[in-house]
């Protein structure tokens, strides 16, 4: 089989500057995936996981907030701000950023624009969450630990957070997106790929404008040392060595969904789809992967990290399908911000934050459903605006 990188040709089934990332399929295959997307009269589900890893806190980690302490309150802002948009009242403020703004608010305006019904779970957060949400877990239980110790989390724990995950999706009908806020979850992306075998190189990402590839790696290979994993690990093994809770949840959700489910993020998306496939049989893999879409950012996907020639997040996505033989397909939204009048929404083309809180995959099913991008990049430079009058 061959997987050598490309960057196939755009179908015309997708909406202007939107691109395919990894293998290209079909033109008819692609356009079926797409077309549970495609229904602006069709209510689907948009499920929000919410969790924490301690991973997080190791400084120079991660830039989805400035410090460790304004990291733990992240995934409640970011959510806040997704359900209440930028006039609204919200219990935690921001964490700063080194530049731009919050992912959760582009998420919010593609969500004013679909007919998606918002459902968020909070798993191991270290605040209590201010907004109706699943408990999916004792609030006791906490962040996952420092996947740096190789012991991230109890194995009863993740056995019962992957119940939790496939129970979601038994229950769940109709498409869903599924997307994340797990500040320091592109690190444990990288420990859970690399210890299902999966060869990630430089290709994991962050959310600063120059991921810190030798830190990562650092706490990514002191994990796997001090973890001792076997050659071929379960995946639930994998999750207690070096995971965080949303993987584990995430994980079990697709095991059981057999609805079409859209992917919305990158590494952290594609680990959760490895995780899931170790989990499964040839005959289930094929299926999982016929029925899942990565959906992302144009920022992310054109990414090149480290000496790759090719954007990096197309190649894993390519190595993951290599590695449990299946075609995997990842679509990014057309919105970019080269000419916004808005200079925290111009530092997304400068590289900063790149995607988050299913920002993404939001504007990329905003544009399949007929919304344009001039109109979906001024109604992100309103809520700018919105957010800093009331700032």
């Amino acid at each position: 089989m061959d997987l050598s990188p490309s960057i196939p040709s755009e179908p015309r089934t997708l909406p202007e500057g939107c691109q395919t990332l990894g293998r290209s399929c079909e033109e008819a295959l692609l356009e079926q995936r797409l077309s549970p997307w495609r229904r602006s009269d069709h209510v689907s589900n948009l499920l929000v996981l919410l969790a924490a890893t301690r991973t997080a806190e190791h400084p120079g980690i991660s830039a989805a907030g400035a410090t460790a302490e304004s990291r733990r309150f992240t995934a409640l802002a970011d959510a806040e701000l997704l359900l209440e948009g930028p006039s609204g009242k919200r219990r935690w403020p921001l964490p700063p950023l080194p530049a731009g703004v919050s992912p959760a608010l582009l998420s919010h305006v593609a969500l004013n624009h679909l007919p998606l019904s918002p459902l968020l779970a909070a798993i191991g957060l270290e605040h209590p969450a201010p907004f109706p949400h699943l408990r999916l877990e004792s609030g006791r239980w906490g962040p996952a630990d420092c996947l740096s110790g190789g012991r991230a989390m109890p194995q009863a724990r993740v056995e019962r957070l992957w119940r939790q995950g496939m129970h979601l999706g038994n229950r769940l009908r109709g498409p869903v997106l599924l997307t994340e806020c797990v500040p320091g979850g592109t690190t444990t992306a990288q420990a859970v790929l690399s210890a299902l075998g999966v060869p990630v190189g430089s290709l994991i990402s962050g959310s600063a404008q120059q991921p810190p590839q030798r830190l990562k790696r650092m706490l990514v290979d002191q994990g796997l040392q001090g973890a001792s994993l076997p050659d071929r690990p379960s995946p639930t093994a994998v999750l207690a060595a070096v995971g965080d809770p949303f993987q584990a949840v995430a994980a079990g959700f697709l095991v059981a969904a057999r609805q079409p489910v859209l992917l919305g993020g990158g590494s952290q998306m594609v680990a959760v789809l490895g995780l899931a496939l170790s989990a499964l049989n040839r005959s289930e893999r094929y299926a999982l992967s016929d029925r899942t879409l990565l959906g992302t950012t144009a920022w992310l996907a054109q990414e090149r990290l480290g000496a790759e020639r090719q954007p990096s997040l197309g190649i894993l996505l390519d190595r993951v399908g290599q590695h449990f033989d299946v075609s995997l397909t990842g679509l990014a939204s057309g919105i970019r911000f080269h000419n916004s009048r808005v200079s925290a929404l111009r530092d997304y083309e400068r590289g900063f934050v790149k995607e988050g809180v299913g920002a993404g995959a939001l504007l990329l099913l905003a544009q399949l459903q007929g919304h344009t991008s001039p109109a979906l990049v001024e109604a992100c430079e309103l809520a700018v605006d919105q957010l800093r009058a009331s700032s």
